[in-house]
């Protein structure tokens, strides 16, 4: 079996030069690099990734925590996480803790264990068993797609003498503004926030830091209920998200928003949970057909919600927009193939995978640095099942 020796000798090298080759810690001129990766795939050398963890403590591998991930926007989020820790030379452990906070705990301990240099987590509803863990053994994380905020830690999984101080107060805005409306730019702008005061764990003896990364909820859920307010309707029905979940919250209150500032009122009947499931859509769906007076239009919350949504729709034989008019929160490769087209707020679900890529890169690099949240702009995609002329899609980017 070749060794780096081997390599060193077969390139007329140095033994460190082959290491910096491999571990990308110091510039190597490429016709030296080229001799180096020659010689190795000449030999067919394989480096000892144990054994050089053992002397970097880095293993060049992210632990990646998402559920359901069968979602098309989750797989577009992986897509994301892997083209750009790939990019920087990074391996990739992938587990699904099925937004189960026991079993959240497990998998994420299970990565911990196999050395994975940071973790990458879309969190359960009830994540302070989660925060208790990673506190305790100081793991550098990045939270996507569903917001953290440590006080249900303090409250819950850190009872036992941590402490986490909240990482979102004196936020800065550091990001510049959103693209105009019309706009539809090739990478989305973040708005990003920098707390002053990070969290910390007394429990573990030192800080204990966590990054954020998520899609912008309020304004573009506002959009999709004024686009519907400005077409005429007055009852507009919202299937909202799993209760806990940060983007459930946000966008219950961009509907909120979104109803004021079109002058009508909110009516809590109007409001069913479908619990971020397809089947749960279902039956809320079905649950708002039955009121004595029905909504003329509906929201769903997210992609699986709109699949339930439209099932329950056929199961009443109602259509779409004769009947009611349907716009949805999370885009997905097939909508535009529905009749109607579907009108729906795109998430930038790769680019929200790729910035926790490089949220966690800088953490490892500078563990103390001040905790960020870094929010993505949506877009407005206007086609059919709202009520509108059949035209060609129109984009529009909402921060």
């Amino acid at each position: 079996m070749a060794t780096m020796a081997d390599v060193a000798r077969s390139a007329g090298v140095s033994v460190a030069t082959v290491s910096h080759v491999l571990n990308d810690t110091r510039p190597v001129l490429p016709r030296t690099r080229q001799a180096v990766l020659d010689a190795i795939d000449e030999l067919g050398y394989t480096p000892n990734t144990l054994a050089r963890s053992l002397v970097t403590s880095r293993t060049r591998s992210i632990g990646l925590a998402v559920s359901a991930i069968s979602n098309p926007y989750f797989t577009e989020i992986l897509q994301g996480v892997e083209a750009r820790a790939r990019e920087h030379g990074y391996g990739l452990l992938i587990a699904d803790p099925h937004d189960d906070p026991e079993h959240e705990r497990h998998v994420v301990r299970l990565l911990h264990e196999r050395r994975v240099d940071g973790v990458i987590v879309a969190p359960s509803a009830d994540p302070g068993g989660l925060l208790a863990l990673l506190a305790r053994h100081r793991v550098p994380t990045v939270f996507l797609d569903r917001l953290v905020s440590p006080e249900p830690a303090i409250r819950q999984g850190l009872r036992t003498g941590a402490h986490t101080r909240d990482a979102h107060t004196a936020h800065e805005h550091t990001a510049g503004a959103p693209a105009r409306e019309g706009q539809t730019p090739d990478a989305p702008t973040p708005h990003e926030h920098t707390a002053d005061a990070p969290g910390s764990d007394e429990h573990a003896g030192g800080s204990f830091h966590f990054d954020q990364v998520c899609a912008e909820n309020t304004e573009p859920m506002a959009r999709l209920v004024a686009h519907l307010a400005g077409l005429g309707h007055r009852r507009i029905g919202l299937v909202a998200g799993l209760p806990g979940f940060s983007t459930t919250s946000e966008r219950i209150s961009g509907y909120r928003h979104g109803l004021a500032a079109a002058g009508l009122p909110h009516d809590e009947r109007l409001v069913v949970h479908g619990d971020s499931a397809a089947e749960g859509a279902r039956r809320a769906t079905a649950a708002l057909l039955s009121r004595a007076a029905p909504p003329t239009a509906l929201v769903t919350a997210n992609n699986a919600m709109t699949i339930g949504a439209l099932r329950s729709l056929r199961d009443h034989r109602l259509s779409v927009p004769g009947d009611l008019a349907l716009v949805c929160f999370d885009d997905f490769a097939w909508a535009d193939l529905f009749s109607p087209r579907l009108t729906a707020i795109a998430q930038p679900s790769r680019e929200i995978g790729a910035e926790a890529v490089r949220l966690l890169l800088e953490r490892l690099e500078a563990p103390d640095r001040p905790c960020r949240t870094v929010r993505l702009p949506c877009t407005f995609v206007h086609r059919t099942s709202c009520g509108c002329p059949d035209t060609h899609s129109e984009k529009g980017t909402v921060s």
